[in-house]
C-alpha cells in the first residue's frame, strides 16, 4: 500500500508541476526521475518517435549511463515494437528477448528487465516510457498502470507545447504580415 501512496504523491507533485511550469524539458525530466524514484528501479527513458526516421530518440532519462544512451540508432519498428501498437510490454529478460534491439548494450548496462509503455496522443503513438530494472522483475498492473498514467500526462504535455509553439509562429507570421508596408 506504501508504493501505492508514493504513486498518487508522485502523480501529484508531476501534476501541480505541469500547472506552474512552462518549460516541457522540466516536466519530462521530473516525469523519468519520479518514475525512477517510485518504482525504486535502475532507470527510466522517455523516447519521442522521429516520424522521419521512425528512430525513437531520447527526450530526458535517469540513471542510464551516456554510454548506454549512445549505443546506437533505436528503431521504433524492432525495438520492442509492439508496444508502440499494441500498448505495454514488460520484458523479464533482456538478454533472452529477440524483442531487444540491443541485449549486449543491455547486459553490460545491467539492465535485466524493461517496461515498454506507449505515449499516445489520441489515437497515435509519439513514443515510449521505458522502464530499467537491474534485477529480473516481473512488472505488477501497479507498476505498469502508473508508467501509463504518467506516459499520458507526458503525451498531453507535449501536444499542449506542440499546439503552443505552433499557435506562437503563427501569430509571429500574422504580425509579420501585417507590418508588412505592402499591406
Amino acid at each position: 500500500m506504501k508504493n501505492l501512496q508514493l504513486n498518487y504523491e508522485t502523480l501529484i507533485k508531476i501534476t501541480k508541476s505541469l500547472s506552474k511550469s512552462k518549460d516541457p524539458e522540466e516536466i519530462i525530466k521530473l516525469t523519468v526521475e519520479s518514475i525512477k524514484s517510485s518504482l525504486a528501479i535502475k532507470g527510466c527513458a522517455l523516447l519521442l518517435i522521429n516520424t522521419q526516421t521512425k528512430d525513437l530518440e531520447v527526450a530526458a532519462s535517469a540513471g542510464l549511463s551516456e554510454e548506454y544512451l549512445n549505443k546506437g540508432t533505436v528503431s521504433a519498428l524492432h525495438s520492442i515494437a509492439e508496444s508502440l501498437k499494441d500498448g505495454p510490454v514488460a520484458v523479464y529478460d533482456v538478454s533472452d528477448d529477440p524483442r531487444i534491439q540491443y541485449p549486449e548494450a543491455a547486459k553490460k548496462e545491467g539492465i535485466a528487465s524493461i517496461l515498454s509503455v506507449p505515449i499516445m496522443v489520441g489515437d497515435e503513438s509519439i513514443g515510449t516510457i521505458r522502464a530499467y530494472t537491474a534485477e529480473k522483475w516481473e512488472f505488477t498492473l501497479d507498476d505498469v498502470n502508473f508508467v501509463q498514467a504518467l506516459a499520458q500526462i507526458a503525451g498531453v504535455m507535449i501536444e499542449m507545447t506542440r499546439l503552443h509553439q505552433g499557435q506562437s509562429e503563427h501569430i509571429e507570421a500574422l504580425a509579420t504580415m501585417c507590418s508588412s508596408p505592402n499591406l
